[in-house]
């Protein structure tokens, strides 16, 4: 496939600049894989194989990595490259890495050996715990070997590994297999397969102790980590030749590397076919401030990497997405979000449906999860927006496939969170029958977007009636009047409750400040109940299909003070820079980190929102695209290809947080689309 991201010697020969870029590789059951271009360790998760041996969970480090050493005309040449405690690095193997660039979403590593020439490829295969690493020799005066380790490990994706912690060294067992060796932690444990297309496993069975893994202790967190040598590959490559190592759960694993590529090849050229026709315009002749085509491309592939599969009694082949990479799991509120611009915008009605359906069978007293846990199969609940995602989910997927059938079947669940934040539910959360607004909030929850929690302190708690929880609600209310007249039943209800709450939501606007309060009738802590502090998430109220309404001048002033204030080139600040909680560095120990999480922090999946209602406000297609390009600029920095989840507050807007997250992928993608339709809009609605 074409290479849309592409560095050179300047980036892979630095080892600053290819350690602090990554890849990230999936294969949609929850696995994935990613490291470093220079091949160095610097997370916990790094590693070739991290099966979700529960999909889309229970993710486990299987093979950590290969590093290579080739000789060639009497010369030893490192791949690989290795950092220990004390800041001992070995293997330089950056030093011969003469280019790295994506085909697709595989990352592609072009080493120069004197005259020799070899390319690495890493991909999974979808729907399989299986990880294919190939060497190809594609330029050479005479025949080379090639050794290569094969370094392992079984453990929680989340954790590290110290090797005497017992005061034994614990073994991994290896055991022959015709094709090569199966790798078996413990009794009990999941085994894998490590297999080759020709060559030699040799078992080492040698502990490789500290790594030093620099970004889990820039977090604060445990940043020593010991793998396992099992075996080493021997073997030689004339020019043309080609050697594929498998790392598999799968003892009968295809070991044709080049027919293994080919169907991922294949894979991914569907998922553009598809994207392709929700766009059928050509996108080179859009506008020339980035290279559209190119970018969309990498976003479309971008976003397939966080669909996966969750099958539940009711149904087996349920869908669901992951959150982020490389810690996150499945969030309901993270899915609804993204699920517009992971499936709609990119062709992908099919995908979407599951994933609606799969949420459906987890609702409980009104409320959708807020997350499934890794440790078993309880979620949590802790939540009051997720729910109201659902709403708009439901109603970007009917009125892009006109799907009635799915309303008909979701709607009695719609009508039960409707009647159960009537009412009242968890948390407190329940209408106020005075101003038809929702309350939500105990002391000790965190319930909106903004949940960073350390221990007993809720950072953000925002207990009362947040701006943009109210700004969802009347949606939902507002849909569900749509839903109703869609259905041929009564609509009278649901628009009585939003009409009550959208006269409600008049308490929001404060004149004197030009934009709205962030929360209102807070139980204490502020003047009247009421934040004043300059949130982004008041753009909800805007950007919403059927939010409040706001007069010409409201939505004007938000617009222009969050632009002011919010913007950068990375996406918005969660907090404006002149509140004196303003924190505008992410970093150090969990307790530094959250709180900064919502404190300044830049979060990009909010330009969707911002150019949403710039768009709505001003109307220019144009001036609204550049915000984004700063964005698909990030695409050739952090993790290759997709998006990060945070950025700094303060400049330069370093990347932190998950370096791939769905919402950042998916807002860019769905605020893209609007740009392109905003000048011919066309009426799908109900």
């Amino acid at each position: 496939m074409q290479a849309n991201i592409t560095f050179g010697r300047a980036i892979c020969s630095s080892l600053t600049e290819a350690t602090e870029r990554e890849w990230l590789i999936t294969n949609g059951t929850g696995s994935y894989g990613c490291g470093t271009v220079s091949g160095i360790l610097t997370r916990c998760y790094h590693g070739y194989l991290l099966a979700a041996l529960n999909p889309p969970l229970e993710r486990t480090l299987l093979l950590t990595k290969l590093d290579e050493v080739v000789q060639y005309q009497g010369t030893a040449y490192p791949l690989g490259c290795d950092r220990y405690s004390g800041g001992t690095t070995t293997g330089h193997g950056y030093r011969n890495l003469q280019s790295f660039h994506l085909e697709g979403t595989t990352p592609t590593w072009t080493y120069a050996c004197a005259d020799a020439l070899i390319e690495k490829r890493i991909w999974m295969q979808p729907g399989e715990n299986t990880t294919y690493t190939s060497y190809r020799l594609v330029r050479a005066s005479a025949p080379l070997n090639i050794s290569i380790k094969a370094i392992v490990n079984h453990r929680n994706h989340h954790h590290t590994t110290q090797s005497n912690a017992t005061g034994k060294p614990w073994k991994i067992q290896t055991k022959a297999h015709p094709r090569g060796l199966k790798v078996q932690a413990f009794d009990g444990a999941t085994p894998f397969y490590l297999l080759s297309s020709k060559g030699q496993l040799f078992p080492a069975n040698k502990w490789y102790q500290h790594y030093f893994l620099t970004q889990e202790k820039y977090r604060g967190l445990q940043h020593l980590d010991d793998h396992f040598h099992a075996a080493t590959l021997k073997t030689n490559l004339a020019q043309g030749d080609t050697l594929t190592v498998v790392a598999s759960t799968q003892a009968t694993s295809n070991t044709d590397g080049n027919s293994a590529l080919k169907e991922r090849e294949k894979y991914e050229r569907n998922l553009l076919d598809k994207a392709a026709k929700v766009s059928p315009t050509d996108l080179d002749t859009a506008q020339q401030i980035i290279q559209p085509k190119q970018d969309l491309t990498q976003l479309v592939l971008a976003a397939d990497q966080f669909i996966v599969h969750r099958a539940t009694p009711e149904a087996p082949d349920g869908k669901t997405t992951i959150a982020g990479y490389p810690w996150f799991g499945d969030w309901g509120r993270d899915t609804m979000i993204a699920l517009p611009g992971l499936t709609l915008a990119t062709g992908r009605p099919e995908i979407a449906k599951p994933i609606l359906r799969t949420f459906s069978h987890y609702l409980s007293q009104g409320m959708l999860p807020n997350a499934f846990p890794e440790a078993n199969n309880t979620p949590g609940y802790n939540t009051v927006d997720a729910t109201l995602w659902y709403f708009e989910a439901i109603r970007a997927y009917v009125e892009a496939t006109q799907d009635i059938a799915l309303l008909q079947e979701l709607f009695p669940v719609l009508q039960e969170i409707v009647e159960w934040h009537v009412k009242g539910t968890r948390y407190s959360i329940k209408c106020d029958t005075q101003d038809g607004l929702l309350y939500a909030g105990e002391p000790g929850a965190q319930l909106t977007w903004m949940d960073a929690k350390v221990e007993d302190w809720v950072v953000t708690p925002r207990i009362g009636k947040p701006v943009e929880i109210n700004a969802l609600w009347i949606n939902a209310l507002s849909c569900m009047a749509r839903f109703s007249r869609a259905l041929g039943k009564s609509e009278i209800e649901y628009a009585r409750l939003a009409a009550q709450a959208a006269s409600g939501f008049e308490k929001f606007w404060d004149s004197d400040l030009g934009y709205c309060y962030d929360v209102i009738d807070a139980p204490d802590g502020h003047s009247s109940g009421r934040d004043a502090a300059l949130r982004p998430n008041q753009l909800f109220a805007i950007s919403l299909p059927y939010g409040p309404v706001l007069s010409t001048f409201q939505q004007k002033s938000i617009v222009n003070v969050c632009a002011q204030h919010l913007v950068t080139s990375h996406g918005l600040r969660s907090l404006a820079q002149s509140h004196p909680d303003y924190t505008g560095t992410y970093g150090g120990n969990p307790l530094k980190r959250d709180g900064a999480y919502h404190q300044g922090t830049v979060w990009s999946w909010l330009i969707g929102p911002f150019v949403q209602a710039h768009l709505k406000v001003y109307n220019n297609p144009a001036i609204a695209r550049t915000f984004l390009t700063p964005l698909i600029h990030h695409l050739s920095a952090g993790c290759a290809g997709t998006l990060s989840e945070i950025f700094d507050g303060d400049q330069p807007f370093a990347p932190r947080g998950a370096f791939a997250q769905a919402w950042s992928v998916a807002e860019v993608l769905r605020a893209w689309q609007l740009i392109e339709e905003s000048s011919d809009p066309k009426n799908n609605s109900l």
